[in-house]
């Protein structure tokens, strides 16, 4: 069984699906958009052991903390959201599952754990719907809950390259995606505490009309 923590304090968020209305639909579009593919490829990078402790921040509906349960099934794991909705439906997926999981909500910039709490963090299509200083913030809470020695493994969608078609000028005119570009996002990294920062891989999805990039740091 799953258990689901609510923070009262409420803030302004964007939702993964951009609207409740789409939540429904969500998980089977991202699952057509190849989402699924490159959060296992994400998963492959960070040799996860079946002791460790994870985090999963933005964890949306779930979607990656079940990949990880399947695959490790010892896993301590824990998913964040700031979405009471998203969490539901990710609560009622494990429950469906017998998959025990814990799902919390709150921010990515004020993570609600303890100094050196999990071994690996992760963090999936998520880091575009941050503004202003959460980026900043984000990587620096990452750096305070992972142990000695842990890794933060993270994937979005790039503007590093000049834009190709219609879908890809589409996606990179979102304010927030203008800045996810190779060189600031090593930057950020290194200046939250971050080590052995990389680029790990790009990739691409929809027939390779969105391109996204694999990053990996340690502490």
């Amino acid at each position: 069984m799953s258990s689901e923590a609510t923070d009262p304090n409420q803030r302004d968020f964007l939702p993964a699906a951009g609207h409740d209305l789409f939540l429904p639909l969500y998980d089977p579009f991202v699952r057509w958009m190849g989402f699924d593919r490159a959060r296992q490829e994400l998963i492959s990078q960070a040799n996860v052991k079946p002791e460790h402790h994870i985090l999963d921040i933005g964890c949306g509906t779930g979607t990656l903390v079940m990949m990880l349960k399947r695959q490790y099934p010892q896993l301590q794991v824990t998913g964040l959201d700031p979405d009471p909705k998203a969490l539901r439906r990710a609560k009622t997926k494990f429950t469906r599952t017998g998959i025990s999981v814990q799902l919390d909500q709150g921010f990515a910039d004020e993570l609600p754990y303890e100094k050196c709490s999990f071994d690996r963090v992760f963090s999936s299509f998520m880091f575009h719907h941050l503004e202003d200083e959460q980026p900043e913030k984000t990587l620096k809470e990452a750096v305070r809950v992972l142990k000695p020695g842990g890794s933060f493994h993270w994937l979005d969608f790039t503007a590093d390259r000049a834009p190709d078609g219609f879908l890809d000028r589409l996606v990179q005119s979102h304010a927030r995606l203008r800045d996810n570009k190779h060189e600031r996002l090593l930057q950020l990294m290194t200046r939250a505490g971050f080590v052995n920062v990389e680029k790990t891989k790009e990739g691409s999805m929809l027939f390779g009309l969105l391109r996204s990039a694999y990053y990996r740091a340690t502490v």
